[in-house]
């Protein structure tokens, strides 16, 4: 995988940067000296200060690559939390998630975005959970309301071990619904080895994150994510699996924590940048 090819695709996650405007998002772009990002587009449909963010993004010369949803109602604070209330499992935020997906799924393709990513929720192991129809009927739902958009929906790796996520893709058959792969998220809710998880997906593998992250020692908290090659991905080895699937798809950076985002990606970058040249 050339370095050029990587440089091309590189993308910069804009929530990562927590901008308050289009202006701001742009001017930490420039700082990173990366013109392209997956964009959440939940502050697009709110209006106000983003509501011509599209237009403020491309006049800048900012490449909006491909889109982020997040369902109603998050709560990422543990582990606990967010299995109760990621995704589109919990039936109380389900008819809002819903409502905000239809307006959102025209905002990406009048944007001409391809695909859009979002967590899904923990899925259940088994076919006869109870819950296991009522989500697989809600993603369906979602997956057709994406089709009739033309877009390709990725959901995002982590709250499932990697052999539940395509098993349940495979079950769910649907040609749209595919993989944003997150080797951290692996390592952060402790669901198995990211190179071993990544090999396993590759087939459905659409898009990938870029982050870093080490194991958690006590069972049932966070691990802690990290700068981008000070954690315990093996990024050589991601890099290869990438290669001998000939996947292009888009490698877009994230951060979600420490103080100096801006900094921290640009050491992302630097670090991918060095390592596949």
């Amino acid at each position: 995988m050339p370095d050029q090819a990587v440089s091309q695709r590189l993308a910069v996650c804009s929530w990562s940067l927590e901008p308050k405007t289009p202006a701001d998002l742009i001017e930490k772009l420039n700082e990173i000296g990366i013109a392209r990002t997956q964009l959440a587009i939940d502050p697009i449909r709110e209006g106000g200060a983003w509501a011509d963010g599209f237009k403020q993004l491309a006049d800048a010369g900012i490449e909006v690559v491909s889109g982020m949803f997040m369902a109603v109602g998050e709560d990422y604070s543990t582990l606990d939390s967010i299995k109760q209330t990621g995704g589109v499992v919990p039936d109380q935020t389900w008819p809002a998630t819903w409502e905000n997906f239809q307006q959102m799924v025209k905002l990406a393709e009048g944007a001409g975005l391809k695909h859009v990513m979002f967590h899904a929720g923990f899925l259940p192991h088994e076919p006869s959970d109870p819950n296991y129809a009522k989500l697989a009927a809600r993603l369906a739902e979602v997956a057709n309301l994406f089709a009739d958009h033309g877009l390709i929906c990725g959901l995002e790796t982590g709250q499932e071990e990697a052999t539940t996520l395509r098993a349940f893709l495979e079950q769910l058959g649907k040609p749209n619904v595919a993989v944003n792969f997150d080797p951290a998220n692996m390592i952060l809710y402790d669901k198995g080895d990211p190179i071993a998880a990544l090999q396993h997906l590759m087939p459905h593998v659409r898009s990938c994150h870029i982050k870093d992250a080490t194991r958690t020692i006590t069972p049932g908290q966070w691990g802690a994510e990290v700068v981008v090659g000070t954690g315990q991905v093996d990024w050589p080895a991601f890099f290869d699996v990438l290669k001998a699937g000939a996947f292009d798809g888009l490698l877009a950076i994230e951060r979600e924590a420490g103080e100096q985002r801006v900094a921290d990606i640009r050491t992302a970058k630097d670090f991918v940048l060095n390592l596949v040249g």
